[in-house]
C-alpha cells in the first residue's frame, strides 16, 4: 500500500467527522470533510509506531491569496514562496519534540503547475493522479493545495500532540482547519483554529 492514510481505516472516519461536525453534509465526508470553502482547511494525520503521515488539503485562497493562475510576477513569487513554505513542514506543524525527520513532502495544485509533479516517485504518482482528476472535476473552477507528508520520528512516544500555531501565523487567511486522526488512543474528529491550534494524540 502506498501511505499509511490509505492503508488505515479512514472509512470509519466520516462517522468520527459526522460526529464532530453534525451539520456537514456527508455526500462529500468519503473524500474531505465538505465542498470547498475559502478559510477552510482539512488535515488528515496517522500515527503508527515511528510513522507520521499528514495529508492537508486546503482552499489555494487561504494559503497564496488567489485561485487563478499566476501570471503577475507578484503572483508567480506568491505561489513560489507558499511551496516553499509548505516544504518545511517540521515547523508547520511543530514536530520536534518528536525527534521527527520528513521522509517525503507532495505537493499538488493546478497553481504549481504540471512540472512541479515530477517527484522521485512519478510511478505512485499515477495513481494519485487518478485521484486528483475525481475529486477536482467538481470543483469547477476552484483550485486547491494538497500536501502529503511522510515522517519517520525517532522518539514518537513523546510526540504528544502535533501544535498549528504557525502553520495559522504563516496562513491567516486559514480560519479553521477540520482533522481527522487516528492515532495511538484510535479514531478522533476535531476542529482547529488560531486560537485552539493544538492537537492532542
Amino acid at each position: 500500500m502506498r501511505h499509511l492514510l490509505l492503508a488505515l481505516p479512514f472509512a470509519l472516519l466520516p462517522l468520527v467527522a459526522a460526529q464532530a461536525h453534525e451539520h456537514d453534509h456527508d455526500e462529500h465526508a468519503h473524500d474531505s470533510l465538505g465542498a470547498h470553502e475559502h478559510g477552510v482547511a482539512s488535515l488528515n494525520v496517522a500515527l503508527d509506531g515511528n510513522l507520521l503521515e499528514l495529508q492537508l488539503e486546503s482552499p489555494a485562497m487561504n494559503l497564496v491569496g488567489f485561485e487563478h493562475a499566476a501570471k503577475s510576477e507578484a503572483d508567480k513569487a506568491k505561489v513560489a514562496a507558499t511551496r516553499r513554505e509548505l516544504e518545511q513542514p517540521i515547523g508547520l506543524f511543530a514536530l520536534a519534540s518528536g525527534d521527527c525527520e520528513t521522509r517525503e513532502v507532495e505537493l499538488e495544485s493546478p497553481l504549481f503547475g504540471d512540472a512541479d509533479h515530477e517527484h522521485e516517485h512519478e510511478h505512485e504518482h499515477e495513481h494519485e493522479h487518478e485521484h486528483e482528476h475525481e475529486h477536482h472535476e467538481h470543483e469547477g473552477e476552484h483550485s486547491d493545495i494538497q500536501a502529503f507528508y511522510r515522517f519517520e520520528c525517532a522518539s514518537s512516544a513523546k510526540l504528544q500532540q502535533l501544535d498549528l500555531s504557525e502553520l495559522f501565523k504563516r496562513f491567516p487567511a486559514t480560519e479553521k482547519i477540520q482533522v481527522q486522526l487516528i492515532g495511538p488512543n484510535g479514531q478522533q474528529g476535531m476542529q482547529l483554529t488560531p486560537a485552539q491550534p493544538r492537537l492532542s494524540f
